[in-house]
């Protein structure tokens, strides 16, 4: 694979131009390069475009809580500079020293603090792409309240880069909190844990962060975290942020309310330690070292469900309680892609059921072009699939997305309208 590093929009705009004029190879617009197999149906890319050289600051006014970058700068360099200014990006993102920003918009990654903050769709008010013509263009603005046009921000958000290469972004901010505080709660059931899920719906604590470990996950965030916490049964994470007399309000509030419906052990991460357990709940979804790593979507209210009977197969399962996303890592005794396809088979089944799907995250690499990436057929696929024709009519954008590379337009498309049927 050749891999092209432009030094300036401009230069990364003359290259795509010149492909679209000329060869038309396969481009791959990468970052970090934390994210290339997620929904990858394996097959060869010619050409890498690594975006991590456009990473400047181009506008940084921080009273308007606003900032405006390049997309290749790494997640914790623009933190850091955000903190500057007691400021932040409030979305977890795994790897954070080598993502940049725009292969997390182009994934819509987020972590366990989307339960209160939300995800890239609420913080990208500006962005600038190029499209497979090598032609720049914008959506949004520099202004929060800009709301002119076609939301084109919201299209590229989580378009796997396959349908332009983001060069720019401007971000709406929010304030660091003074504090924050992890609650670790044990129960003896899901049923427990669907109990005190419901109770909290009518809380008038707030959560930043609800997060549901069977005991494998917990055993598993524990050790990464380096902290000694009960992980022999369901674990409900709460997360707190804001003043100090906010986040002590808050824990006092959620004791009183969840105690009584089941919870076996109540207890509150020290202050100090609340940075390796949040780093350890945001890096799950990429720390396995087994063949196989997934993320299921369905509906919240089955989630509890879904979570029972995937430890029953000995998944370590993680689920993000209010938004019904699992994350789930096969275990070590589903070594073959047929005890892994059997096992997924099932679990994708009963996201199905409940409204849901399920796609694989990380597998080995020889079994990208056989295990189902990006789960069951959703009915919006031939809708992508025009959007895709329609920016990208070659098929030039990360065309492993959609399977087969050699007749991209035709087999692509009607691969995924066949499976739609």
């Amino acid at each position: 694979m050749e891999t092209f590093t432009p030094a300036t929009q401009t230069e990364l705009a003359r290259f795509i131009a010149g492909n679209a004029g000329g060869p038309r190879r396969g481009l791959y617009p990468a970052g970090g390069r934390t994210a290339l197999t997620v929904g990858s149906a394996g097959g060869a890319v010619n050409t890498l475009i690594d975006t991590t050289t456009l990473n400047r600051v181009v506008d940084y006014p921080a009273r308007d809580m606003t900032v405006t970058v390049e997309a290749g700068i790494r997640i914790d360099d623009l933190q850091a500079i955000l903190k500057e200014q007691g400021q932040r990006l409030p979305i977890d993102i795994a790897q954070s020293s080598r993502a940049t920003l725009g292969g997390a918009i182009a994934t819509n990654t987020s972590g366990p603090r989307r339960a209160g903050y939300g995800t890239f769709r609420d913080y990208v008010i500006g962005i600038s792409a190029i499209d497979a013509a090598g032609r720049l263009f914008k959506g949004g603005g520099r202004v929060v309240k800009n709301v002119a046009g076609y939301d084109i921000c919201k299209l590229l958000v989580g378009s796997q880069g396959t349908l332009a290469v983001i060069s720019q972004v401007t971000l709406k901010l929010r304030p660091l909190p003074e504090t924050s505080a992890l609650l670790w709660l044990t129960f003896d059931t899901f049923g427990e844990v669907e109990n005190a899920l419901e109770r909290l719906l009518v809380s008038d604590a707030r959560p930043v962060a609800v997060e549901v470990l069977n005991a494998a996950c917990a055993r598993l965030i524990s050790t990464q975290s380096r902290l000694e916490l009960p992980a022999e049964s369901p674990v409900l994470l709460l997360g707190v942020e804001g003043s100090p007399h906010e986040v002590d309000w808050q824990i006092e509030k959620l004791r009183r309310e969840m105690v009584p419906y089941g919870v076996q052990l109540f207890e509150k991460v020290a202050a100090t330690q609340t940075a390796g357990l949040w780093d350890a709940l945001t890096e799950f979804p990429t720390s396995a070292d087994e063949p196989a790593t997934f993320q299921a979507n369905l509906r919240p209210s089955r989630a509890m469900e879904f979570a029972q009977r995937a430890t029953e197969l000995g998944v370590a399962v993680q689920v993000h309680a209010t938004t019904g996303i699992v994350i789930g890592q096969c275990p070590e005794s589903v070594a073959t892609i047929e005890q892994t396809t059997e096992l997924l088979a099932e679990l994708r089944q009963l996201a199905c059921s409940a409204s849901g799907n399920l796609s694989i995250l990380h597998c080995d690499a020889e079994w990208q072009a056989v295990l189902p990436m990006w789960g069951a057929a959703e009915p919006g696929w031939p809708l992508m699939a025009q959007i895709k024709r329609k920016l990208d009519p070659h098929w030039v954008f990360n065309p492993v997305r959609f399977g087969d590379v050699s007749s991209p337009v035709e087999s692509s498309g009607s691969r995924i309208e066949s499976q739609k049927d």
